[in-house]
């Protein structure tokens, strides 16, 4: 049985192979061994983790829907998956949102996360490997009373972990079943200090809820409404939300119960924000994306072709021509 190799050695032989570039005979005259030894320590070297092979499929994007995406919608900057033969979809926005992501974040940038199974797959797709000097917030509370949900605090710690960066916490639950114990949470000094950090964000990163829809529906009734307030909800006009925060088709916030139950940046502090860029995925999705737009609450989106495409409808609906 051979004895452990130590973990210096196999880093030293990998970084000189997949790094510099050097065969494994030109390795080993260096180090002054054989050619089959330099094969074992590579070897060794994925089993043990110190290398990790990653492939990566090409993901086909439309970029017709893009450039269309950004000349009716006003957008910065749009990615948009092409149709794919994969049963679930979530992955591969995941990737292209991913490649957005490794685009844009640059060292000194701070970062806010929203929460959502498209984040995750995004965070998912993200390679681990250091990118410098970057904190990621949150923007919204944990979704404690979502069980099944992913909150926003996995996905800073998974992102700062995987990238070497530091993160900070928004030690609250996002729902609450009374306006006075928000109140009450928001008055304590770690809660200001981290929805500050929040909106002083130079990137924010959310998903896009349809109202009626999956996330956006389980809010709404996890938070218990009595029925007049759900009357008035639905006479709000909402068609979306972010960080769940209820908009109307012209991307403004609406006026019921939910807002003050809920604890993350309001709707004006996002805007204020440079960069947001909204994950979103299937056709109901379009008609939250053009109210985003309309309400100039997003300046990226990153979203699949149905979603795309229902969005552009939904802005021809204004008279746009798409």
């Amino acid at each position: 049985m051979r004895p452990p190799r130590g973990r210096d050695r196999l880093v030293q032989v990998a970084k000189l192979y997949y790094q510099d570039d050097l065969s494994q005979a030109e390795i080993a005259q260096r180090l002054g061994t054989t050619r089959s030894n330099v094969s074992r320590i590579l070897g060794a070297a994925r089993e043990e983790g110190v290398v990790q092979i990653r492939i990566v499929e090409t993901i086909e994007r439309n970029t017709e829907l893009e450039n269309r995406m950004r000349e009716v919608l006003g957008l910065r900057e749009a990615r948009v998956l092409a149709p794919s033969t994969a049963d679930d979809l979530t992955d591969e926005l995941g990737r292209i949102g991913a490649d957005w992501f490794l685009d844009t974040v640059r060292p000194g940038h701070h970062v806010a996360v929203s929460w959502g199974s498209t984040l995750q797959a995004l965070v998912d797709a993200v390679p681990a490997t250091g990118i410098g000097d970057v904190e990621f917030v949150q923007l919204v509370g944990g979704l404690s009373t979502l069980a099944t949900k992913v909150s926003g605090q996995e996905l800073v710690r998974e992102l700062a972990t995987k990238l070497h960066c530091r993160y900070r916490y928004l030690h609250a639950p996002a729902l609450f079943e009374s306006p006075d114990a928000r109140r009450a949470m928001m008055q304590e000094s770690s809660i200001a200090t981290s929805l500050d950090a929040a909106r002083s964000c130079d990137i924010a990163i959310v998903g896009i809820g349809a109202v009626g829809q999956a996330s956006s529906a389980e809010i709404i009734e996890a938070l218990h409404l009595s029925h007049r307030e759900k009357q008035t909800f639905v006479r709000s006009g909402a068609v979306g939300d972010i960080c769940a925060r209820y908009f109307d088709r012209t991307g403004q916030e609406v006026e019921s119960a939910v807002h003050d139950r809920v604890l993350a940046i309001d709707l004006d502090d996002l805007r204020r924000i440079p960069t947001v860029a909204g994950v979103a995925l299937g056709a109901p999705k379009g008609r939250s994306i053009a109210a985003a737009v309309r309400g100039g609450l997003l300046d990226v989106v990153i979203c699949d072709e149905t979603a795309a495409r229902a969005a552009l409808h939904e802005m021809a609906s204004d008279g746009v021509l798409v």
